[in-house]
């Protein structure tokens, strides 16, 4: 496997208050998009779009409302047009979410799985995707765990029956998950299971701090002065314990912040988020650090945060000197690459604070895979032929 992954999560809400539509995507930097979300109907267990006016219908420059028959358009037909310009562009659908996930409580039942995987594997045709990435927010007890193996393992074979049917290669598709990072949500998983049928582990290395604390603290270090703290370096020891090869670990990195309100400092007691760029206590990455706030980069624990002692407010957050320390760590451990939740939070690349592009020119070249352009069982005319005309 030569190079690594840069995977970026392109949020389908981001087309409205966030201004932040596909074309903004700094794609010559990726490998992956990790389109989010589709949802899955808690009952049947069908796959379906979330936001069918931004994922298909919504039109942008160059979209003709006189086209005959019937066309993707939308965020997707916006993403194949970038994946046209970038044959090492891959998309996959991000199934789930934080939101989404409570309706993955029916996994234990195979006829569930079953409608799950007709319909994702058919979502992937029509919408002209790479492949999928399960975002399973989190697996409660062994039922869920063994039912998430089964539907990993039927979803690779439905994604290989897919490629052979159109001749496509042998792993033509890809199927990742995003993976949490708190022991108590990773003990329960069966790891060595689920890595028979993944390409790699999206390690969601971030919220390891937040509102749900007594004191503040960081939100994606990369090592814990702790033994019971997270950090990035704990969760890839755990599943490459659990015998993941490291080159299937990506590192998820934050392009946001988290605040905490009235406190002197790291690790000290804190009262409320304040505001925040789309929620209380969040701030975008490009947002920050906030005028009057000094910025601190730790290396020892690979962390970084601003403070406005007059304002007495802390934001946890990565700057470009530790996306850089652990992107060297990603190096050295011989890991997969870095992931990016999610894209519009980073700066515009003539700010030069880009993170995405950082990243990607530290990291040492990216892997090249090439896409798939060819969607002949399409249930969109346009994409069934390729877009021309």
């Amino acid at each position: 496997m030569q190079g690594k992954r840069n995977v970026g999560y392109f949020v389908n809400w981001g087309i409205y208050g966030r201004k932040f539509p596909p074309q903004a995507i700094p794609h010559q930097h990726l490998t992956h998009i990790n389109y989010a979300f589709a949802n899955v109907k808690k009952e049947s267990g069908e796959v379906v779009l979330s936001d069918s006016w931004a994922d298909v219908e919504i039109h942008y420059d160059g979209d003709s409302w006189n086209d005959q028959g019937t066309n993707l358009y939308g965020c997707l037909k916006a993403i194949y047009k970038l994946k046209q310009q970038n044959r090492n562009l891959k998309v996959l659908m991000s199934i789930g979410g934080w939101t989404y996930s409570p309706n993955f409580a029916n996994i234990a039942n195979p006829a569930w799985r079953q409608a799950f995987v007709r319909s994702s594997v058919k979502m992937v045709e029509d919408v002209g995707l790479d492949g999928l990435d399960i975002d399973y927010e989190y697996p409660k007890n062994p039922s869920d765990a063994a039912g998430y193996v089964s539907l990993l393992a039927e979803l690779r074979a439905g994604l290989e029956h897919l490629a052979h049917s159109k001749g496509s290669r042998q792993g033509q598709y890809q199927l990742t998950v995003a993976a949490p990072c708190g022991l108590e949500n990773m003990q329960i998983l069966k790891v060595a299971e689920m890595d028979r049928s993944i390409d790699f582990w999206n390690l969601m290395a971030y919220d390891f701090a937040g509102s749900w604390d007594s004191v503040s603290g960081h939100q994606s270090n990369l090592y814990s002065d702790n033994s019971n703290g997270n950090s990035v370096d704990k969760a890839v020891r755990f599943y490459s314990q659990a015998g993941v090869h490291p080159s299937k670990l990506v590192v998820g990195m934050p392009l946001y912040g988290r605040a905490f309100a009235s406190t002197e400092g790291i690790g000290k007691p804190y009262s409320g988020v304040g505001e925040g760029s789309w929620e209380a206590g969040n701030w975008d990455y490009k947002a920050l650090p906030q005028q009057g706030a000094q910025e601190v980069n730790d290396q020892r624990i690979g962390a970084s945060y601003s403070y406005d002692p007059q304002k007495r407010l802390l934001i946890t957050y990565d700057t470009q000197q530790i996306s850089l320390q652990k992107t060297a760590y990603i190096d050295q451990q011989g890991l997969g690459g870095a992931m990016w939740w999610e894209l519009s939070g980073d700066p515009p690349e003539e700010t030069g604070r880009n993170l995405v592009r950082t990243v990607k020119e530290a990291i040492g070249g990216l892997e090249w895979r090439e896409n798939e352009l060819r969607y002949p069982g399409s249930k969109y005319d346009n994409l069934r032929n390729g877009m021309s005309g």
